[in-house]
């Protein structure tokens, strides 16, 4: 799919900036400022899948995840907002069968990793989790982030802020 032009990425960016100021009703108001025929832009439908990710909108958050999947198989984040949209529902194992395609798609990105962990940990399956947690901060450490900045240190702090691995704090630190 082609980038988006001026002016509509424009707004996106603000639509961004919304977003990271917490309000996700003036982003959703500048993405209503984008070009109509480009709203299912997959760079439209990331910003989209946030705004609805902060309404706490689980099945809206669905629909985005599995239209990014259909527009931009390519992308890691697609894969992990419709896992993540289930977990969010409380449809775990649902979430961890959704990104399994992605650990065989994008087997060097930390983030899918990390996501698998998480429901790993979640559903009980705490070797699995410790394991895919070394993996997740050997790939950061070895590839850096590519996308986003973090090392494997602000990782960890993630980890053990997330609330679903809360079975491995205590052992985070070591792996």
């Amino acid at each position: 799919m082609n980038p988006l032009e001026h002016p509509d990425t424009l707004h996106l960016q603000a639509a961004q900036g919304w977003i990271e100021l917490g309000n996700h009703i003036e982003a959703n108001a500048e993405l209503e400022n984008i070009t109509a025929s480009l709203r299912s832009h997959p760079d439209v439908l990331e910003v989209r899948w946030g705004i609805y990710y902060a309404a706490k909108e689980w099945e809206m958050c669905a629909e985005i995840g599995a239209a990014l999947v259909r527009l931009a198989p390519g992308r890691p984040s697609s894969w992990r907002h419709l896992a993540a949209s289930s977990h969010f529902m409380k449809h775990t194992r649902t979430a961890y069968s959704l990104l399994l395609p992605a650990l065989e798609l994008f087997p060097e990105d930390w983030s899918v990793q990390y996501d698998m962990a998480c429901y790993e940990c979640v559903l009980g399956d705490l070797p699995a989790a410790r394991d895919r947690l070394k993996k997740t901060f050997e790939l950061a450490e070895r590839h850096g982030e590519g996308t986003k900045a973090a090392d494997v240190r602000s990782i960890k702090l993630m980890a053990l802020s997330d609330p679903d691995f809360e079975q491995l704090w205590k052992e985070i630190g070591k792996i």
